[in-house]
């Protein structure tokens, strides 16, 4: 069992998610930016932008959970888990392999991160596992 299941809260299948060494991290919403954020200097000026929820979509009508169609473009993605001490987070390798992308981080906490879909687009089911942990 990973170490970090001591700081990883809400994971979905533990048997599927925790390994030795990592912890793969699940999707529970994909937002759309629909309007500007705003960063200033000092901190004074700083607002979030329009996050509107990515449709979804049955793939067949006796399936569990549904999927996101996502074209080309970029994306905030939200974690079903959380997190309270230090690790690294990547983009498991089906999702690079498949177009989509999320930068490398070193995170205490689990903030909604830019995912980056190329030209063909992906499609991302429900619960999906997305990303991994790393112990720093």
């Amino acid at each position: 069992m990973s170490a970090l299941t001591d700081v990883v809260d809400g994971i979905v299948h533990e048997p599927t998610q925790v390994r030795e060494d990592a912890v793969d991290l699940t999707v529970n919403e994909i937002y759309e930016i629909h309007g500007p954020g705003r960063v200033d200097f000092g901190g004074g000026e700083l607002t979030d932008a329009d996050l509107v929820p990515h449709s979804r979509t049955w793939r067949d009508q006796g399936d569990d959970y549904q999927w996101w169609h996502l074209e080309a473009g970029t994306y905030l993605l939200e974690y079903n888990e959380s997190l309270t001490g230090p690790a690294v987070l990547q983009a498991r390798g089906e999702i690079l392999e498949r177009g989509g992308s999320h930068p490398t981080l070193h995170v205490t906490e689990l903030p909604r991160v830019p995912l980056t879909v190329g030209g063909a687009g992906l499609r991302l089911k429900e619960n999906e596992r997305v990303s991994t942990l790393l112990s720093r």
